[in-house]
């Protein structure tokens, strides 16, 4: 199937930028942050394009009703706008925050009841539901995509620090951590959003999407230390003392990222798009030291 021409939201940003440039297709730029993002939603050319939502308020900041404006309400304006202006479909880049915060006996999967635990989440939860309404209402092909932590250059939110920290050489106290991370590298990612574009298959589902290969806090740090040409430096300590001291210091749920597992299931990504996530750990984190380094 030809690649159709894409509506790209959020081309500037991490995902969209990457995604761009490896696109084999034509596109056009539809900014949303702007104060008349409502004005170029009604003037954009949707006409046969398949719409690439990618745009929408990073999980480290805002309230609840900026992330609803900026997250749901968009969506369903751009959703409405699309379907009017004859868009072929619309897929949309969600996270695995609105499965939940932790996994415990299994891995998340896209049959899995939403349970998103900060505004963040239960945003990106009802930007879901409100595509679902319109494409009920108007027949446009949509599709989800929910990923994990993305690794890629430059690093961003969590991961700049983690490599700030680990650059530092201090010991850090994980060597008794026993969890399992899930995460996705940038290229991956951009590559199965590209496929949602035009597979057949895709239309209407939602896909979670990550390396098989999930990664422990010690496992990662013992990596991003490597890369850096850092010694490990890990020592143990109780992951549930971990999680009081970082409470008490008002930091519980950054350390429970840190502590707690938090797995998602690709396989039916994998079976309908004939997707694998390519790239594993110790590569990404090696082009993300790289990047840091430089």
């Amino acid at each position: 199937m030809p690649s159709p021409r894409l509506v790209v939201t959020g081309a500037s940003g991490f995902v969209g930028r990457r995604l761009v440039a490896l696109a084999d297709a034509p596109h056009a730029v539809l900014p949303l942050s702007r104060g008349d993002w409502a004005q170029g939603i009604e003037t954009a050319d949707f006409t046969g394009a398949v719409v690439m939502h990618l745009a929408a308020r990073a999980h480290r900041g805002g309230s609840a009703a900026q992330f609803h404006r900026d997250n749901v309400d968009k969506t369903r304006a751009l959703a409405e706008a699309a379907a009017q202006g004859g868009a072929r479909r619309l897929v949309f880049l969600s996270s695995i925050k609105v499965n939940g915060e932790a996994t415990t006996s299994r891995a998340f999967t896209a049959h899995d009841v939403p349970a998103p635990e900060d505004d963040y989440g239960r945003s990106k939860r009802d930007a879901e539901a409100a595509l679902a309404q319109v494409a009920a209402a108007t027949g446009l092909e949509t599709v989800t995509v929910r990923c994990p932590l993305v690794y890629g250059a430059p690093a961003k939110g969590h991961l700049a620090t983690l490599l700030r920290v680990c650059d530092s050489g201090l010991p850090l106290p994980f060597a008794s951590v026993r969890n399992r991370r899930s995460f996705i590298a940038l290229d991956d990612l951009c590559r199965v959003l590209l496929l949602c574009a035009r597979a057949e298959s895709a239309a209407g589902k939602t896909y979670l999407v990550a390396h098989r290969d999930a990664a422990s806090t010690p496992q990662l740090v013992r990596a991003v230390r490597r890369a850096l040409g850092r010694p490990a430096r890990l020592f143990a300590m109780p992951p549930r003392l971990l999680e009081l001291t970082a409470a008490a210091a008002g930091m519980g749920a950054t350390m429970k990222r840190l502590t707690r597992s938090l797995e998602a299931d690709a396989s039916l990504a994998e079976r309908e798009l004939g997707w694998r996530a390519q790239t594993g750990l110790e590569e990404a984190i090696a082009q993300m030291a790289g990047n840091y380094r430089a």
